[in-house]
């Protein structure tokens, strides 16, 4: 089966020299393709060298995640949308971009502060990406209902919007599906304690769904606690098989089509 991973970070493989070993590894797996999510302005240049270098493998977004945003984050921002003008190796979306209540401080004052400044960022970036008409991979933990509030508000198409490592309920699914967004899983999946993961993959359906590995992070069973890899996006394809009822084959190339109808691969 071939896969396609819509996630992950592969900066630190490569700043590690690891980036070879990776790549054999996911090919191995039946890995054809992954896309490597920007966070920083530190990893934008090197994601498009390496979509570059690896032509039809790696792809690449570029996007500043929430809890990059920092004071003067408004130059990084200004800094996104000449990625989407230039020749050459383009990004195929905009983020991860979004919200995070999760890593916010405990003092209450200090807290909103910071979650002010990500509201700011994410509106300035939603207008970025409604301009270049790119789609968007939002992250949108603990504040679903505010990115859903802010995409709403932004004129951004919801058809181009996808919640990665959807973490929510069937609820919250149904609100992404009834505006034309969707959510994309990890190896969360996976885990024993996922069920509202599983009924949101289920009320979204086989036909919309698209897997990720969010690699270094949440590896699927049976690596789960390790380091994760893309090759390792193999194992919740074959989980998602078993909780569809369909064979790998078939859901390998339903994730795929889904992947590069989105994504424009």
């Amino acid at each position: 089966m071939a896969l396609i991973d819509t996630h992950t970070h592969l900066d630190g493989f490569a700043r590690r020299g690891e980036l070879a070993a990776v790549l054999g590894r996911a090919r191995a797996a039946g890995v054809e393709r992954m896309i490597a999510v920007g966070t920083e302005p530190a990893d934008w240049t090197l994601y498009r060298d390496l979509a570059r270098e690896h032509g039809g493998v790696v792809d690449y977004t570029v996007g500043l995640h929430p809890c990059s945003v920092e004071t003067g984050w408004e130059q990084a921002v200004a800094g996104l949308e000449v990625f989407f003008t230039g020749d050459g190796s383009r990004p195929v979306g905009l983020g991860e971009v979004g919200l995070d209540r999760f890593h916010l401080p405990k003092d209450a004052a200090e807290a909103e502060r910071i979650f002010g400044r990500q509201r700011a960022a994410f509106a300035a970036e939603l207008e970025i990406a409604r301009r270049v008409g790119t789609p968007v991979v939002v992250h949108a933990r603990g504040a679903f209902r505010e990115c859903v509030e802010m995409i709403d508000a932004s004129g951004v198409d919801w058809n181009r919007v996808v919640f990665h490592c959807f973490s929510e309920g069937a609820e919250e699914m149904n609100a992404l599906t009834l505006r034309g967004g969707r959510g994309s899983f990890t190896g969360v999946i996976t885990y024993k304690n996922a069920d509202a993961v599983r009924a949101a993959a289920k009320a979204q359906g086989l036909a919309r769904l698209m897997i990720e590995t969010d690699a270094p992070y949440l590896a699927p069973a049976p690596h789960r606690g390790k380091p994760n890899e893309p090759a390792y996006v193999r194992h919740t394809a074959e989980y998602c098989a078993g909780l569809f009822g369909v064979s790998c084959d078939e859901l390998a190339a339903t994730t795929t089509l889904n992947a590069r109808a989105f994504f424009g691969l």
